[in-house]
């Protein structure tokens, strides 16, 4: 069975070149779009399904290298809300291979804590079966302390339904009394997502659309989409991602501090999300 994050899976000259590139600006916040599985199975003559494990296979090297290149923060988007859409078949097995590959984090959750890597995953979880709920919902509440490198999964997810429901959490803020009609802005918004802004955008395959993939966060955001299908996606082709970031990026942009009141409004959603995993878990 394939590890979460592969290890020793550079060579001495690619570990030459990611120190090389490192010289320059790194993006502190990558995401993917992990695009081609299905048409990489379909020109391997391999089933659909094998294609998806394929894509697994990669995101666990490419994570590796992400440690190695020291990123902190990995966003994968995983599953569409739209792929409820595709046939039962394909579902279920793409469902069969969260489960497994879920269970498989908890058993390596030593290693997993030893590397410093904290799992998070946005969506609607309560739309996969209970069993699943309960699998992600332990390894979130296992690596919550984790602080070296921070792995978003959006899985039954996107941008458009992420949005939606960060306005839900401030209209119920608004309703307690807890924020003021003052304290609503962008910047409010932007922390009541699920997810927050890359710095670089990652979309194989050759597809140059967005999905509903991220929609609010990425107005400052690097793009560089590729013709490579994401099982066949190499470090070379990441580090020519970070060298077309460090060409194109735009100037560091200082965060604002938050006001008492928003700071508290934000740590009650955090523990509220915190309280919803132990719900699951104890159920």
């Amino acid at each position: 069975m394939t590890t979460w994050i592969k290890d020793n899976c550079v060579s001495f000259f690619q570990l030459f070149c990611i120190k090389v590139v490192k010289t320059g600006r790194v993006p502190q916040h990558i995401a993917f779009i992990m695009d081609g599985n299905r048409r990489y199975a379909k020109k391997n003559s391999f089933e659909c399904t094998v294609g998806h494990y394929k894509g697994f296979d990669k995101l666990s090297e490419c994570l590796k290298w992400c440690l190695d290149l020291g990123i902190p923060e990995v966003t994968v988007y995983a599953f569409s809300i739209e792929n409820f859409k595709r046939s039962k078949k394909e579902v279920d097995a793409l469902t069969e291979l969260a489960r497994e590959k879920f269970q498989r984090l908890l058993d390596e959750i030593d290693q997993i804590n030893e590397w410093g890597v904290r799992l998070n995953v946005a969506g609607r979880l309560c739309l996969f079966p209970h069993d699943l709920q309960v699998l992600i919902s332990k390894v979130m509440l296992a690596t919550k302390h984790n602080n070296k490198l921070q792995l978003n999964i959006a899985y039954a997810y996107t941008g458009r339904d992420e949005i939606s429901r960060a306005a839900s959490h401030i209209v119920d803020g608004l309703k307690r009394k807890e924020i003021s009609p003052d304290d609503v802005n962008e910047h409010l918004m932007s922390q009541a997502l699920d997810l927050g802004e890359p710095d670089l955008l990652v979309r194989t395959s050759g597809e140059v659309r967005l999905s509903d993939f991220m929609l609010w966060q990425i107005s400052n955001t690097v793009l560089y989409f590729t013709d490579v299908l994401w099982p066949e996606f190499s470090i070379w082709n990441l580090l020519a991602a970070i060298i077309h970031f460090q060409r194109h990026s735009p100037p560091i942009i200082e965060e604002k501090e938050n006001s008492p009141v928003i700071e508290k409004f934000l740590r009650k959603l955090e523990d509220t999300k915190w309280q919803q995993l132990e719900k699951i878990v104890a159920c």
